[in-house]
């Protein structure tokens, strides 16, 4: 059994010993995509790897800083496989934006079984395991419908990603009330299940980026599709957008607003 306290006891003690100390104090390179790499993405994906493998050797192991085709074989051999991105949010981290954390999902039988995202910043833990609810530091996360109308919400928007039309019919016919865009998708779900904003978009998230926090925000009572009207999981390295809200009524709205399929 893969029980969440053992997890914690693991990850927890990673995130503090490795990337606290590095905070805002890190070397870093770009990689072919763009995206920043630093020695504590690094450090904390050797770290995690050896220990999950020590505690359970039958998983296998997924690190965001691995080969995509070492990814993409590990994910399609049938085996159940830890996901791991080891700093989300790198670039908040390497300026010193305290907005950034580790995730770790467990896929088995291509679907997410568990996730955790902590953020050791606030020292914030949230945990789900499918069928069972969601926590943060212990505590459940149930999300309760706002009453909001979709004029009246709080939005998490990822622009960078998104179709340039759009991005500009957000701008010229805002459909809510206040925009925000944080800079780490995993604790972007995370703080979605928390009702620290009601909807959420992002053009283009790995499987390593939402694999946790998707379940989070499924576990909590929240509601999320991609722009395409598809389940946002998918057991592949294919990246997938996300469209969610944090009860019916608001995802049937922004659904409708974005002309996402029914």
């Amino acid at each position: 059994m893969y029980d969440l306290e053992s997890l914690q006891a693991i990850l927890i003690p990673a995130a503090r010993e490795e990337l606290l100390p590095r905070f805002a104090r890190v070397e870093r390179a770009k990689k072919a995509d763009g995206s920043l790499l630093t020695e504590a993405d690094l450090a904390v994906q050797a770290r995690l790897g050896a220990e999950l493998a020590e505690r359970w050797p039958e998983i296998t192991f997924l690190g965001e800083e691995m080969p995509a085709e070492e990814q993409s074989h590990l994910l399609q051999a049938g085996t159940p496989v830890w996901c791991l991105d080891p700093l989300d949010g790198t670039r908040n981290f390497a300026v010193g934006i305290p907005y950034f954390c580790l995730s770790l999902a467990l896929v088995q039988d291509g679907q997410v079984v568990l996730g955790l995202v902590y953020d050791p910043v606030r020292d914030e833990c949230f945990a789900a395991r499918a069928g069972q609810g969601a926590t943060l530091n212990g505590q459940p996360l149930t999300l309760q419908a706002t009453g909001l109308g979709l004029n009246e919400t709080t939005a998490i928007i990822d622009f960078k990603r998104l179709d340039p039309a759009l991005s500009t019919r957000l701008v010229t016919d805002t459909p809510y009330s206040s925009q925000r865009s944080f800079g780490s998708s995993a604790l972007d779900w995370c703080w979605l299940a928390a009702a620290r904003g009601h909807l959420y978009l992002h053009g283009k998230q790995q499987i390593w980026d939402y694999a946790a926090g998707h379940l989070i925000l499924q576990e909590a009572g929240g509601h999320a599709v991609t722009l395409a009207g598809e389940g946002v999981f998918i057991n592949a390295l294919q990246p997938r957008s996300a469209v969610a809200a944090v009860d019916h009524a608001l995802f049937s709205a922004w659904t409708q607003w974005l002309g996402v399929p029914g």
